[in-house]
Formats: C-alpha cells, sequence, structure tokens
C-alpha cells in the first residue's frame, strides 16, 4: 500500500524522486517540506511546473555525471532542497529568500557546510550574471561573484556541479552557465 503522507493528486513523490537515504525518505516525510514540493506552475525556464517535477530533471543531470558516491549524495541532498522553500519567499527580504529558508531548514537534517553553502548560494552565479549582462551594474555584478566564490571557498566544483545540473532543465537561458564556464577559474568542466 502506498504512503498517503507522499501524495499529492495523482502525484507519487516517492516513485518520481525515488529516495535513496533515509534523510531523503524524512524530507519527504515533512508537510513543510512536501508543502514546498507542489508550489509552482508553469512559467519561463520552468516549464515543468512543479518544484517535484524540477527536482526529477536535476536528478536526472546528475546520473549523467561521472562523480563518487559521496560527489552524487551532496548534489542529491542540495536537488532536494534548494527550490522547495518558494512557496514561502519573499523578495524584499533576504531571510525570506527560498534558498536562505532551505538553508535554515536543511540545518535541522543536514551538518555538512559544503551542501549548505551550495543549497543557500545556489542561484548567486545567475544573479552575477544578471547584473553583468543584462542590467550593465559591473560593479554589482563583479561584488556578487567575489563574494560567492570567497564563501564556497574550496566547494567551487561542488556549486558548478550543481549549477550545471540546475541549469541544464526546463527551457532555462544557458547564458549564464556558458560565462561561468568560460570565465571562472578552478573547475573541472563536465559535459553531459
Amino acid at each position: 500500500m502506498k504512503n498517503s503522507t507522499l501524495y499529492q493528486g495523482e502525484i507519487d513523490v516517492e516513485g518520481l524522486l525515488q529516495p535513496e537515504t533515509s534523510l531523503e525518505l524524512k524530507l519527504l516525510e515533512n508537510k513543510a517540506f512536501r508543502q514546498g514540493l507542489f508550489w509552482g506552475k508553469p512559467r519561463y525556464g520552468h516549464p515543468e511546473g512543479k518544484i517535484v517535477f524540477h527536482i526529477r530533471e536535476i536528478l536526472d543531470n546528475i546520473e549523467r555525471l561521472n562523480v563518487t558516491d559521496e560527489i552524487r549524495q551532496q548534489l542529491r541532498t542540495i536537488t532536494f532542497a534548494h527550490d522547495t522553500f518558494k512557496y514561502l519567499e519573499a523578495k524584499s527580504d533576504y531571510r525570506k529568500h527560498h534558498a536562505f529558508l532551505a538553508r535554515q531548514f536543511m540545518e535541522d537534517y543536514h551538518t555538512e557546510s559544503a551542501v549548505l553553502d551550495v543549497i543557500e548560494l545556489h542561484d548567486e552565479a545567475y544573479y552575477s550574471w544578471r547584473h553583468l549582462f543584462m542590467y550593465e551594474q559591473p560593479d554589482r555584478g563583479h561584488s556578487r561573484l567575489e563574494n560567492l566564490l570567497q564563501r564556497l571557498g574550496p566547494n567551487r566544483q561542488l556549486f558548478y556541479l550543481f549549477f550545471k545540473c540546475d541549469t541544464r532543465t526546463g527551457d532555462k537561458n544557458q547564458a549564464p552557465l556558458h560565462w561561468f564556464e568560460a570565465d571562472i577559474p578552478h573547475i573541472d568542466l563536465v559535459d553531459f
């Protein structure tokens, strides 16, 4: 019999996301987390609509990577959490930005700073690119990028892998990823 706490409507969340660890199962059983999985309507960048479908796309991309089991599991944890709190976001207050909320939530479940940092910072490369190239605010873009790289420290590769897996979903603009791969030093490029 199916676990009703993992369903909403006709979506079998457990079947779709195929949790592999006790952490992933705990996340899917949490009411606030589960609520976030069903947020979203089709929109630019996310024609899939609901977060749960976006997570599935990223998980598929992770499977295309040739990485260690440890990196793969880190990427899966980041993926499960990264956008799940968009439904609570208030764009005018960073403490209510979905990535910050996701990090706060995950601190009760996970202690690895590399994973928590990537969850919190996962959109920062895109925001840096946007300031540099869309808004023509080079000082702000470079400052934001420098802060990102400084915060990531030795976890730049983990961030890049997630950024690539996330950006290669839906109908997202690929220009930020191409820029990151061309201009950011000390990352080992991957292709899939």
